[in-house]
């Protein structure tokens, strides 16, 4: 028996025919060409005899999955599509190779968004308009570079900009904790004569903002969460110093040495917005280096 689908009754012109039969095989086929409840495995024996024997070693979904990746076998599954396959009824008995042995799925806790809390900060909106017109010098923005997550390492940069020089500098530190970033900071505005403020984004090196205030006499603005776009000078600061350590990277293997010869490179290039002149150059001009004690 045959139905039909009218078109015009929704406002579609054209009759089309439907078929309860062809509809159930369509279905049955995507059904058996889809993932869910690891059907992948199920109609494949040499992967299924692959995910298996693994299993029996210790190895873990994930590993598996990247090693049939790796090695580019006629077959493959994800490590969320064996997980299914192994918290499904076709693969319950496998469950007992599993490190964790578990044999259902974990279920998965709300994570609370940490948020770091900075006392007291000022802000963005409430800096004066001569910082945003760039009307005088000794005005900077803040940053960070981070070490990419697949290395494992804390290390980061610290980098700082003037706005209306365009002058860059950078520091390596070991972690983000003030312990680190505070001095890194302080050793780089120690070089310079007129630090009159700064802005900085709300990440937890800058808890401890007020101590930096103090040492170094500058003024702090925060900019509003998510909202790097704020201080673009800092970030494109950050794009200019990726082209010598790339995003990814474990900045520990970067050397004190090779981030200076980078950093200076980039201040000694002539700059348009500068009328070509280089950020050192206007620097000097501007007297906002400290003369080096003899």
């Amino acid at each position: 028996m045959k139905y039909k689908w009218n078109r015009r009754a929704r406002g579609v012109a054209g009759a089309e025919e439907y078929d309860p039969k062809a509809a159930h095989a369509k279905y049955q086929d995507r059904r058996k060409r889809s993932k869910y409840s690891g059907m992948l495995l199920n109609r494949n024996n040499d992967l299924l005899k692959y995910v298996v024997a693994k299993l029996k070693i210790g190895w873990s979904p994930d590993s598996i999955a990247g090693r049939m990746k790796q090695e580019k076998f006629p077959f493959y599954a994800s490590g969320r599509s064996i997980y299914a396959y192994l918290y499904s009824p076709y693969g319950q008995r496998h469950c007992k190779y599993l490190r964790s042995h578990r044999y259902t799925k974990r279920k998965q806790k709300g994570k609370k968004q940490k948020r770091t809390l900075i006392p007291n900060k000022t802000s963005i909106h409430d800096r004066p308009e001569e910082i945003d017109c760039k009307s005088e010098y000794g005005h900077y923005e803040g940053d960070t570079i981070v070490s990419g997550k697949k290395t494992g390492s804390k290390t980061a940069i610290v980098t700082i900009y003037e706005r209306k020089a365009m002058y860059i500098d950078a520091r390596k530190i070991s972690s983000l904790s003030p312990k680190q970033y505070n001095p890194a900071v302080a050793g780089i505005f120690g070089k310079l004569t007129e630090s009159k403020t700064w802005t900085l984004d709300n990440g937890i090196e800058n808890v401890d903002y007020e101590s930096l205030e103090k040492q170094l006499n500058i003024k702090t603005y925060f900019c509003d969460p998510y909202s790097s776009w704020q201080k673009p000078g800092v970030e494109n600061a950050n794009k200019l110093i990726r082209r010598f350590i790339p995003k990814g990277s474990d900045i520990s293997n970067y050397s004190y040495q090779f981030i200076g010869k980078n950093i200076r490179q980039l201040n000694n290039t002539p700059r348009k917005a500068l009328e070509w002149k280089t950020p050192n150059e206007v620097m000097s001009e501007q007297n906002l280096f400290k003369k080096k004690s003899k």
